[in-house]
């Protein structure tokens, strides 16, 4: 299977980094995962409505050309579908057996993914109907992908 997860801004913070790169190290053996990092645009603090909406669509754009035309693409958003790690597993054995072997999870910037990347999304999934940093949302993301895989090997993997 051929991850590929698309996400907005730089990541800074080394401990992330080491946590991503520990799942990605482990998740190695059962799949080829790759992180497509793009630029966020710039903006100031206080945006109008037209200005936010301006700046999903360019990052927008730079998603939508990552994403290549035969992936299952899931959309990280807050009002996505909320999911067990059990369920999460279960569905990404489901593409496998069906033929999908593209997944493309997509990770927006700060201010969220356009209309047009929602619209090309198969599915959303939530993680949480709290916020949180897209930063931090890259490693939780390897994690429960490297937590799937086990979960449908029958491996042991702590609850």
């Amino acid at each position: 299977m051929n991850i590929s997860i698309v996400t907005v801004g730089k990541l800074k913070e080394k401990y992330l980094k080491q946590g991503i790169d520990e799942y990605l190290k482990r998740l190695s053996s059962y799949a080829k995962v790759e992180i497509i990092e793009l630029p966020d645009e710039k903006a100031p603090e206080t945006l109008s409505e037209t200005e936010m909406q301006q700046i999903k669509d360019k990052e927008g754009e730079r998603i939508l050309a990552k994403i290549s035309p035969d992936a299952h693409v899931i959309a990280l958003a807050i009002q996505g579908k909320m999911k067990s790690s059990e369920e999460l597993a279960e569905g990404l054995d489901k593409l496998a057996t069906y033929g999908k072997s593209k997944i493309t999870f997509v990770i927006g910037g700060s201010l969220g993914l356009s209309d047009a990347v929602m619209k090309r999304a198969d599915e959303s999934l939530s993680f949480s109907k709290m916020t949180f940093p897209h930063q931090l949302m890259r490693l939780i993301l390897v994690e429960q992908i490297y937590r799937a895989f086990r979960i449908n090997r029958g491996e042991p993997y702590h609850k």
